[in-house]
Order: C-alpha cells, then structure tokens, then sequence
C-alpha cells in the first residue's frame, strides 16, 4: 500500500484551482519590473546619503521596525527602500502561485520562480550585513550583484512566461557566438562599474565611509573601454542579423539593445563631466539595469534553443502524464 504524500499549500491549490498562462505572463511582468525599480531605489539610498538613515537591521532603528522622526528624511528614504522589499515579496510570490497553478506545471518555470524569492531573501540579508558593515564597499558592491542576479532570474522568467510570443528562427553560429560574448563582456562592465562607484565619492552616507583603494581615473577609463566595447560588439551583432531572413525580432532586440547602451554611455560621460551630480547617478545605476536586462533578452532571442523545451510534471490525480512539450509560436 502506497503511502499517503504530504500536500503543500500551493499542491493543494493546485488540484482546485487553475490560473491562465496569461495570469503568469502578468505575475513575471510584475516581478521584473519591481526588480528594476528597486535598484533605481538602492541608487537612491545611495546618491542621498541615507545608507545608514535606518542605523540598524533588521530593525530601523533600536526598539522600532518602522522609521521615527528622529532619523529624519535619510531614515524615511532608507525605510522606503527596505519597504519596497516587501512589494518584491508579493510580486514574486504571485509568480509562484501563477507557475504552480498552470496546468500542465512546468518544473523549470517553478524552480525559477522559486529561485526569485530565495533570491530575494537573500538580497534582504546582504542589505542588513550592509547596514551592519557601515557600509563597506565591497559588501556595497556585493549587494549591488546580488540585486543583478535577482534581476537575472526574473527576466529568465519574463521570458519562458512569454516565450510562445517570440519568434523561433535558426540563426548562424556567429550570431550565436556573439550573443554570448555580449553578455560576458556585460557582467564584466557591471562589475566594473561596482568598483567605480565603490572608489567614487558617493558613499551612500553623509559621514566619512571607507572607500575603495582603486585609481578612480583609472577604475573609470576602464569602465568606458568595456562599455565601448559592449557597443561594438551590439552594433557587430546587428550588421550579422541584417543579412539573416526572418530574423526581425532578434534584430529589434540588438538595435533596442544598442540604443539602451548608447543612451547610458551618455548618461555616464555627462555625470563625470559635470561632477556626478546626485540625480544623474541614481539613473545610470537604472541604466546599468536596463542594460543588463537588454543582454540577456538579446541572448534568448538569438538563442531559442535555450529555452526550446519544458519538462511538465503533474500529480497522478490530475490525469496528466510528464512529456516532453515546446510552447507554441504565435
């Protein structure tokens, strides 16, 4: 005799309840765009002065989870920040509930969903030992890619929810290739500009924090060589489309990826030029998001393939059986 299985909450509901392929395409958009904005929030925190504006975690301040007049604007905006973690937290457990409610599941769509919010938690741990750090720059600078990899998961998962409305056309190995290059040499201009803000003057807080021990002259010369790069290699990208039949939708996503670049190299010259005034940093750190999602977008739309097949799992009550299934192309 078989022995009962333990339900979670979400199998449960899921043997009651059904939600639309559409519900999840709005739960992913959701996700990301929450993801986004969280980091023009941290740029915020930081360009302001209010890293320590809440002095202490995972409390704002000893004996009180929320900010007091005392702390004054930098504790309101600090509190803000930390606030809009829990924004996060339901768009992400939407996306969670939408994936495990589809019918058939798709494991991947649910471990990605999943990987979100541990992601999630784990960003809010790396803002405390921030907090707790007196804003060390290297743990400045790892919360920053820990805020990238959260980003990372939720355009994957934009993606595949959205996938059956990407064309699928067989692209030339070279295509392939630079696609791959681009976004390396994309996490490495964004690393890079970690260390530029961790050298620059914006401590992210009003009194005299530590920073890092790079030539900011230098640390700066080779975050535009990289962003020069990543330039070239986009616009080398598109001149490889172009000659490619059927290739329109990876073409409008190198050239929309081009403009992205173009606007934020801009963006960066101007703000060094003029003395990193406070407003035009907290958009380039926007702008470093914007691109890093342009990357990976390029990446799947000139690779198909990567996401070309699911694996769906269902339990023995629902009468679905496991296979092999692509998405549809609209």
């Amino acid at each position: 005799m078989r022995t009962p299985r333990l339900q979670t909450p979400l199998s449960w509901a899921a043997e009651r309840w059904t939600l639309s392929p559409r519900a999840l395409r709005w739960a992913t958009t959701a996700a990301l765009v929450v993801s986004i904005f969280i980091v023009l929030s941290g740029g915020i925190v930081r360009v302001t002065g209010s890293g320590l504006g809440c002095p202490t975690w995972p409390q704002c301040e000893t004996g009180s989870l929320t900010t007091t007049p005392a702390l004054g604007i930098h504790g309101l905006i600090e509190f803000t920040n930390r606030a809009l973690t829990g924004v996060l937290i339901a768009a992400v457990g939407w996306v969670i509930i939408a994936a495990r409610l589809q019918k058939p599941r798709v494991r991947a769509m649910t471990r990605l969903a999943w990987s979100q919010f541990w992601l999630v938690v784990a960003n809010a741990v790396a803002g405390g030992i921030t907090v707790l750090a007196q804003l060390n720059p290297y743990i400045v600078a790892f919360h920053f890619v820990m805020a990238i990899a959260l980003l990372t998961t939720t355009t994957l998962t934009w993606h595949r929810a959205h996938r059956g409305q990407s064309a699928t056309v067989s692209l030339p190995a070279a295509a392939r290739v630079l696609s791959v290059v681009l976004v390396a040499v994309t996490i490495v201009l964004i690393l890079v500009g970690t260390l530029v803000s961790g050298t620059g003057p914006h401590s992210g807080d009003s009194a005299d924090v530590p920073r890092m021990q790079f030539n900011w002259g230098d640390i700066t010369i080779l975050h535009g060589v990289l962003g020069s790069l990543t330039l070239v290699l986009g616009i080398v990208l598109y001149a490889v489309l172009l000659r490619v039949p059927g290739a329109q939708l990876a073409r409008r996503r190198t050239l929309t990826f081009i403009v992205v670049v173009v606007a934020q190299a801009a963006l960066g010259l101007v703000q060094s030029l003029i003395g990193l005034p406070e407003a035009l940093v907290a958009l380039h750190l926007l702008g470093a998001a914007l691109v890093w999602v342009g990357a990976l977008r390029v990446l799947l739309d000139v690779n198909p393939a990567l996401f070309s097949v699911d694996r769906t799992v269902t339990s023995e009550s629902s009468g679905y059986r496991p296979e092999a299934i692509s998405t549809p192309v609209e």
